[in-house]
């Protein structure tokens, strides 16, 4: 019971409180709020999103970041019809999309892990060069009529009431929370995260492993880039322009430190749940997308102030009990 009590002192259990609330008041909004159909399209408006946030957990636990990620989705799609337009079969192009996601993930590694630079540097020229090369690609046309198959994987249910895109979470989900709480990987990332010097003399691989941390956010980010050009039926050179805001604010917001270390996937998951719910509440009250964007770049902003003041407020507690006990031991 004690233990129990002390979850819901912690970040993750205020955030499972005001999910309730915002699930609460959700419902009282509409009746149709709790229906499996408005719960499944609650996913699917920013199922790319939430794909993407996963794999940014892995990067912001290790101290890092990337704000190349919706660039890279939008330069995989836009490789995608590019060379669709060119007669390249689409298998084909999905492939040569995913590889070039891995690699420029796998060249953004290269720079900050082998050569040492700022993560912030290097993706933020990599959000402005991947962005260019999507542009250069297509210019200001867009590109559909995709093949049948390929608009039902982004539109259609696949199993049950469930679209391909969201049965994709749920598998990534699971195998993200064993590889962070359950493999040596996973301790891994926490420990170069909470100090890369003393992982490297602790013999942890420093160099390997954030080039594969790296690697696999171009990867599922092209993934999702691919996944989002099957949802909207077209590309264009602009396709997930500025979702790196709510990717990030997902995963800060749930209680990941952006200094690196901390944080869990069961408190991103519950971030997720939260920022879905509340986008669908604003649009339910009808506000409009400027509002909804101001309010999830708050969102943001607290994230990092009220996690990390929260931290300074229990370290100056303790301090002060361990003085006081010091005192009355004399």
């Amino acid at each position: 019971m004690q233990r129990s009590l002390q979850w819901f002192k912690s970040w993750e259990g205020l955030l499972f409180v005001l999910l309730l609330i915002s699930v609460v008041v959700n419902a009282l909004l509409t009746p149709y709020y709790l229906s499996v159909n408005n719960i499944i399209n609650l996913f699917m408006l920013s199922i790319e999103k939430i794909i993407v946030a996963l794999v940014m957990t892995l990067v912001i636990i290790n101290a890092e970041i990337d704000l190349s990620v919706a660039s890279i989705m939008g330069l995989a799609a836009c490789i995608l019809a590019f060379l669709w337009e060119r007669g390249v079969p689409l298998p084909v192009g999905l492939a040569i999309g995913l590889a070039a996601g891995a690699l420029a993930g796998l060249f953004n590694g290269f720079w900050i892990a082998r050569i040492g630079l700022p993560s912030l540097a290097v993706t933020l020229a990599g959000l402005i060069g991947y962005r260019g090369a999507a542009r250069i690609l297509l210019e200001d046309r867009s590109i559909g009529d995709f093949p049948e198959w390929f608009d039902r994987l982004g539109q259609q249910p696949l199993i049950g009431p469930l679209p391909f895109a969201l049965i994709l979470f749920v598998v990534l989900f699971v195998v993200t929370l064993i590889l962070l709480q359950s493999s040596g990987f996973g301790r891994y990332i926490y420990v170069i995260g909470n100090n890369r010097d003393v992982a490297g003399y602790s013999g942890v691989k420093v160099t390997r492993v954030k080039l594969l941390i790296f690697v696999a956010s171009g990867f599922i980010s092209a993934l999702a880039g691919l996944l989002f050009a099957a949802r909207l039926g077209a590309v264009r050179g602009d396709l997930a322009l500025g979702f790196e805001l709510d990717i990030i604010t997902m995963v800060l917001l749930g209680g990941v430190s952006i200094f690196g270390g901390r944080g869990s996937l069961i408190g991103v998951g519950l971030s997720i749940l939260l920022i879905l719910n509340l986008r669908n509440g604003m649009a339910l009250a009808n506000m409009s997308g400027h509002i909804q964007t101001g309010v999830i770049g708050t969102l943001l902003i607290l994230s990092v102030l009220v996690p990390n003041m929260a931290q300074k407020v229990q370290d100056t507690w303790r301090r002060r009990q361990y003085v006081q006990s010091g005192a009355e031991t004399e």
